[in-house]
């Protein structure tokens, strides 16, 4: 029964990414943090493993959407290859401080960033600041701190490097193009942190490696992707202000939930 959870867990997660361009990180997280919940595995470890999971996911579902722009010529790999060294080091430090952590932390952490997204989707517009200029120094910092908000947080890091490209005039379908092309790398080296980080086994379900749920990983490898294409088709015949604004309240949700629940008595 937990295979097809994780078979629809996949599904979902790649129709909202289709459908709104979000990575499914958002989605597959939480989920996953409710799904161990129910299966008795100790909160301490269950954040832990949701987001080394979605890290996981994102390594092989990131090809496909990369494959894609790359054929439209939307990715600018100029501003990719910039940004690379930082999101590498800010990727391996991300991962560091995660597992650090206390699960309550992290749940708190990502709560912050549901709401974070939830208000982006129902309030930002996009806003082009003429005369600023993108260069090599400013883009090593900028992908150092993407990069490690991702890996902490267990997402491709789309929803911070859409709108950074975009704020500097870069065209919105080329922003999205190459930050889908950022998310690999983010999500490449956040895995191999998660994975080979020394783990006290008791705690872990089985078929785990390091922090990675493999069953579950499998699981939404094998949905996410046809489910994505079908969320990109959705989204040219639906009307995409509900949508935002229906999905921006829900994850504005989750994150206050997942605040209150982790908030000091």
């Amino acid at each position: 029964m937990e295979y097809v959870f994780y078979l629809g867990l996949g599904a979902v997660a790649g129709l909202i990414s289709g459908l709104f361009g979000l990575g499914g990180g958002a989605v597959i997280v939480p989920l996953l943090i409710f799904s161990f919940a129910a299966q008795g595995i100790s909160p301490e470890i269950a954040t832990h493993l949701a987001i080394a999971t979605s890290l996981a996911t994102i390594v092989v579902t990131s090809l496909s959407s990369i494959y894609t722009h790359h054929q439209k010529g939307a990715v600018r790999w100029e501003l990719v290859r910039q940004l690379t060294p930082g999101i590498i080091v800010g990727s391996a430090l991300g991962g560091l401080v995660a597992i650090s952590l206390n699960g309550a932390l992290l749940q708190l952490l990502f709560g912050s960033f549901m709401i974070f997204i939830g208000l982006q989707m129902l309030l930002y517009k996009h806003i082009f600041v003429s005369g600023l200029k993108i260069g090599g120094p400013l883009l090593a910092v900028v992908g150092t701190g993407i990069g490690s908000i991702s890996a902490l947080i267990g997402i491709g890091g789309g929803v911070l490097t859409t709108p950074f490209l975009a704020r500097y005039g870069i065209k919105i379908h080329q922003s999205v193009a190459s930050a889908a092309a950022c998310g690999f790398p983010i999500a490449l080296v956040a895995t191999l942190v998660y994975s080979t980080s020394a783990v006290i086994t008791e705690q872990l379900p089985g078929s785990s490696l390091g922090y990675i749920f493999l069953p579950a990983w499998l699981g939404i490898v094998v949905t996410s992707t046809p489910f994505a294409r079908l969320g990109a088709t959705l989204a040219h015949k639906a009307n995409e202000r509900i949508l935002k604004q229906s999905f921006g309240w829900v994850v504005l949700l989750l994150g206050i939930r997942f605040i209150w629940i982790n908030l000091p008595a």
